[in-house]
Order: C-alpha cells, then structure tokens, then sequence
C-alpha cells in the first residue's frame, strides 16, 4: 500500500493548534475551528504523531508496479542545447555522470534533442566522457518546448532503461525533467548540489539544501527507476577534454504527433536584463544591502568595469529593487563558480553561500567583522565598501597605467 494523502477526521478535531505549530512546512491551519490540509503538505507524517485527538490520519492506496530494477543500467545525462548551442551546464553533467557511472562500473550516455543538425554536438560530449550519445532531431524541436522534449525523452529512457537519469537545473532542467519524472512515475530531487553512489544499496545519493538552506538533505528513490535529479549549475567543475576519446552515436527515431501539439513556439526573444551572463564570468563583483541603495550601486558597476566582470547581487538588495533579479547570486537565483568573487556589503547568510562558495577566491568587504561571509572567505576587509572600493579603483587605475 502507498500513501496518497492526508485525511482530517472532523468530528475528532478540537482545532487546538498543535498540527498547525508541529508542521515543519506549515502546510496546516486551523480554520473555523477545523484542521485543513494545504496543497503544500509533504505527507511527513509529523502531525499525526502530533495529534492528542487521532484527527489526523494518512490514507492508503495501491502502489504503483514498478519494473524490475535490474532491467536498468548505465547513467544517462541530459545535454541542454539552448537555441543550437551546446550548455556549459550539458559539460558539468557528464563529469558528474562520468564519476557516477566510474563508482557503479557501468557505462555513461547522453541525451541530445534539438532541431536538426543538433548531431553535431555528440562528438563534443564524447570527448568530455559520454560512452554513448542518443541524438532526437526533428524541426519540430529546434525551440525548446517542454512539452514536446519530455515526450521524446520519455519514449527514450522507456527504451533504454538507464538507472540515472540527470540534468542541470536551469530553466530548461526544471521545466523538463519534472515533466519526464511524473510520466514515468519515479522520484525526482531537485536543485542537488552533490550526487554519490550509496557503495552498500547501489542507490544515488542525492544532496539538496532544505529548510532555507539551513540544512542539508539526503534523498534516496530506493523502489523506482530511472533516480532522477536536477544539480545547480556551477556546483560541479567541468572535466578536460580528451580528443582521442571514442564512443558511439545513436539516431534515435522521433516524430512528434501533430494532433497533440499545443503549443508551437516561432522564435525565442532574449530580454535586455536577461543577458547577463554571471555562470560564464571569470570575475563577478557582488553587492548587498550594505551598498546602501540602488545609486550605491554606481561603484559596485565600476569596480565591475576596471576588473572586466560581472555584477552580481545578494537577494536582499534584489528584493530591495535596487537592480533586476538576472543579477541575483545564490539558492533562489544563480549558482556561480568564478576564479574571483567579490562579495561587497553582503552578509553572507547560507542561502547566498550555496550559490557562491566554490568560487577560487572569495574577497569579502564588511563593516560586521562576524559576518558570516568571512567564514568562507579567502580574503577579508572589515571596513566600509564605500571607502575601500574607491581607494582599490585608484590603485587598479595606477597599475593599468
């Protein structure tokens, strides 16, 4: 029997509040007296040990057949294409793959889909790692179109049974491979920023922050196939290539049902702010609440200008409206690994952490010397941005000339 929801018996409920303050997601409230269950809820089950009246019950139903798991083998990767060019993010999964597939003894592939003449990217992928490249190539998906790539993929993992099944979690990542998890019927992890082998079940470990990113979680599909997860882009570095390395391409056959169609992209228009590119960036120079406001902002873009880098920004001074949320760094915006981070009048909580602590070298500027940014950083200053950032200006100017 497999659970399938969460009941509330009302003639037992007193409505005295101790789901509601139990439910570590806060997926209940007391209304009118009577517990109810949001759309949240994770089915933890935390509430209905909680409860002193038994209201709160969970409701059973059949569980799913599931295939035999030994008729799944190797890891397969999702190489993102976006608008005919080959991701960063497609090269980081097959070193995350490579090492996975290295700890099982099994064989890595990967996944390409696009228009035609997307083929051309297999031999790249190859010489990063993948034993095997399955190509899907129709004009009908020359635009990404969620829809159309997750029945694609489906009918190819349906075919070819791999164990793991990942990709990055970009805005493709999180639009397709939920998609492909839900058809299929298994488990999805998302945004991961570390994936290993369990060396005793054979199972994926799958590391996620959780609660805020106060804490970091191990998830397990220990019962269905393929294990599916999202990693962070920029979380795990990229693998040289090997231009003598040799694998397989196979042409896998597709032709999407026109009937079913319901929605045709024409053509993919990229905004103005959002072109900023920060996960390419060498060099990115990060501003927080401490630069005081949007005009404080003038310096952080001029230190940006002399270093040639990127402006990036903590979510405190985007929620602030002090610059456009393309610019964000961190669990709720973009995950970056430059060879230098400048973090300028940011605090340093977690949740900004994740999204930038592999960088190379982390140069922190703030007036709090126990902000938590010094804790990661390779240089600190404890001083005010304002003052310093001027002074270093003078000096980068002095040496260029």
């Amino acid at each position: 029997m497999g659970l399938i929801g969460l009941v509330v018996v009302e003639e037992n409920c007193t409505g005295c509040g101790v789901c509601e303050t139990t439910c570590p997601f806060g997926a209940i409230q007391v209304i009118d007296g009577v517990a109810k269950v949001l759309d949240n809820c994770t089915l933890c089950g935390t509430c209905v040990d909680a409860c002193p009246f038994e209201a709160l019950i969970m409701k059973s139903g059949e569980k799913k057949e599931i295939a035999d798991k030994t008729a799944y083998k190797g890891i397969m990767t999702y190489a993102e294409v976006d608008e005919g060019q080959l991701s960063h993010v497609a090269l980081e999964m097959l070193s995350v793959g490579r090492d996975l597939a290295d700890k099982r003894g099994t064989s890595l592939s990967a996944l390409l889909i696009g228009g035609e003449g997307v083929k051309e990217h297999a031999e790249k992928l190859i010489k990063h790692g993948a034993d095997r490249v399955f190509v899907i190539e129709h004009k009908e998906l020359s635009h990404f179109n969620d829809e159309l790539y997750a029945e694609a993929a489906v009918k190819l993992i349906n075919d070819k049974k791999p164990e793991i099944f990942i990709g990055g979690a970009t805005a493709q990542g999180r639009a397709l491979l939920p998609r492909i998890s839900a058809t299929i019927k298994t488990g999805l992890t998302a945004d991961c920023t570390e994936l290993t082998i369990d060396p005793e079940t054979g199972n994926l470990m799958q590391t996620r922050p959780a609660f805020g990113g106060n804490i970091m979680a191990t998830i397990l599909t220990p019962d269905n196939r393929p294990q599916i997860a999202t990693i962070r882009p920029r979380v795990m570095k990229v693998s040289s290539e090997d231009p003598d390395r040799k694998g397989e391409v196979e042409i896998f056959p597709y032709s999407p049902d026109a009937s079913r169609i319901l929605k045709v992209i024409k053509k993919a228009i990229v905004m103005e702010e959002d072109k900023v590119n920060l996960q390419d960036a060498e060099i990115i120079v990060s501003g927080g609440r401490g630069v005081g406001g949007k005009e404080g902002f003038s310096v952080i873009y001029s230190l940006a200008k002399e270093l040639g880098a990127a402006v990036g920004a903590s979510r405190a001074a985007v929620d602030a409206g002090w610059i456009p949320y393309a610019h964000q760094v961190g669990q709720t915006g973009t995950t970056v690994s430059p060879k230098l981070y400048i973090a300028a009048g940011i605090s340093g909580a977690i949740q900004h952490q994740v999204g930038m602590r592999s960088s190379d070298v982390i140069i922190a500027i703030n007036t709090d010397p126990d902000a938590p940014i010094f804790d990661i950083a390779t240089y600190g200053f404890v001083a005010d941005l304002h003052k310093i950032i001027p002074s270093l200006l003078a000096e980068i100017k002095k040496l260029k000339s």
